[in-house]
This record gives structure tokens, sequence and C-alpha cells, in this order.
């Protein structure tokens, strides 16, 4: 979709330039008018991701799809498919140019596998970071709800504040919510489809919890600042999770890295006497 969609952009702007001038323009001055990547890359590309729609398992790309919206990566499935098809072909060519005759079709094989996993750990990659930085901002978030919700502000206009003060994937979250009520979608479904698209242990508690005041009554307020009690706890214990797993990550480079360094700095030049004593 997205590909079709620039192809267009890129059509009509030369059909606007062609349009100015007083000559007719051909289909062919058209086409050669199109840069190599319109006229080459595009339609290929558009291709396989219209095979790959076709062929594809309908549940893959629908978990691709949600791991997608999670990663905040605007792209279809299909797009996202093409690209790894694309990686497999390019590390198999290059795995088949730096083979050996012996070695050839492993170097080939490993490129398949690596152009396959390649851009699932991009995409993994993504989700976890995009996760790390909601968690992080959660607190502060909920804090400055807080203060709004106590001001007189409703809850959805301390979510417009929390839009309008940070620009991260929380906060772009909360300010989607507040479009989408403002579009006629009920707050429940809205904060339900969130807490879907983040898939965040303590968003969905948070949502849950709001959720819940919501339909029982319970002053928004109250519930708010709880919360972020709560989450500023939870902050606090992974940084000291963090700091009690530091050691343990520090124990590799110490031996490894630091250990035979220092060994060779303070022995060297003993063993090297030694050496000359006895030889």
């Amino acid at each position: 979709m997205l590909l079709r969609r620039s192809e267009g952009d890129a059509l009509s702007k030369r059909l606007n330039e062609y349009a100015a001038r007083e000559e007719l323009a051909t289909i062919e001055d058209i086409e050669l008018s199109l840069s190599l990547s319109d006229r080459i890359f595009v339609p290929i590309a558009q291709r396989i991701s219209g095979l790959v729609t076709r062929l594809a398992p309908q549940d893959m790309l629908e978990r691709t799809a949600k791991s997608l919206e999670t990663a905040d990566k605007k792209m279809t499935p299909a797009t996202f498919f093409t690209f790894t098809i694309l990686a497999m072909f390019v590390f198999a060519g290059l795995g088949l140019y730096l083979g050996e005759d012996g070695t050839r079709l492993r170097y080939m094989l490993g490129g398949i596998v690596f152009g396959w996993v390649l851009p699932r750990q991009w995409l993994t990659s993504a989700i976890r970071r995009r996760k790390d930085d909601v968690i992080k901002k959660l607190p502060d978030a909920l804090d400055l709800m807080t203060v709004c919700v106590d001001a007189g502000l409703t809850f959805d206009g301390a979510m417009s504040k929390v839009n309008e003060k940070w620009d991260d994937p929380l906060s772009r979250e909360f300010g989607r919510v507040v479009y989408e009520i403002q579009l006629g979608k009920t707050r429940r479904q809205s904060l339900r489809d969130m807490t879907e698209r983040l898939d965040v242990p303590d968003v969905q508690s948070f949502i849950a919890s709001v959720l819940q005041a919501d339909q029982l009554g319970v002053s928004i307020g109250k519930v708010l600042r709880i919360q972020s009690d709560q989450m500023r706890v939870r902050r606090r214990q992974r940084a000291e999770e963090k700091a009690q797993q530091a050691p343990v990550k520090m124990l590799f480079p110490m031996v490894f890295l630091i250990f035979p360094a220092m060994f060779v700095v303070l022995l060297g030049p003993a063993g090297f006497r030694v050496y000359r004593t006895f030889y």
C-alpha cells in the first residue's frame, strides 16, 4: 500500500510537470523521466508484495501486523515479508560470491537463514526498545495526569496534556486515544485498543484500574495517585534489579579483557627475567 502510494505520488508529480509544458509528453518520455528505482525496483517489490499477500498464511500476516503495530512501524505485513525475501536473495547471492567451490552451498544457505532472521531481529529489537521507552515514561505521565485531574481537568484532558508536553510513544498513544474518542469511539474501547497496541503489563494494569474505576464510579484522581505511586515503586525496583545484575555482567569483560592485560603488565617483566635466568 505504501509502495503504491509513493509510486502514485511520483507519477502525479511527473504528469503535472509535463502538463505545465506546451508540448505533449509521450508515455516513453514519462517512463524515462522516472528514476531507476521507480521503473525497476518498485514494480518488482509490488509484485512480490502481492504474491506474499496471496500465498502467506492469514494467521502469519495477522501476527506480523500486530508486531509491526506494537513496534510502531508504518508498513504492511506484505511489505515486511517483501523486504525479508529481498534480504534472503541478497545475502544468498553474497554467500555464493564469497564462498569457494566446496563452501558455496553452505555460505548460500547461511545467507538465506541470515536474511530471514535479520528483519525479524530488527522488528523484535524495535518492539523491545518501544516497550522500554513506554515503561520509562509511564510514571512521569501518570504524575502529570494526576496533577491535571487534581487541577480540575477531565481524564481526556489529562491525556491531551501528556500528548502536548512530550513526544514519545506513550504520549502519542494517549493522543491517539483522545482523537479516537473525538471521532465517536468509546473511551473503554479506545483504551483497550491502546493496551493491545503497546502490549506492556504496566499499561494494561493502569488501564484496567481506570476502566474499573470508571465503571464503579470511583474518583479517577484517587486511582491515578495510587497507580502513580505503584509505578514509581516498580521503577525503583527495576533500577535495583539492574544494579544487582551489574557485577554479573561485568564478570565477562573483567575476566577476558581486563585481567589478561593486568597480568601482562604486572607479571610480564618478572616472567621475562625468569626466562633469561634459566634459559
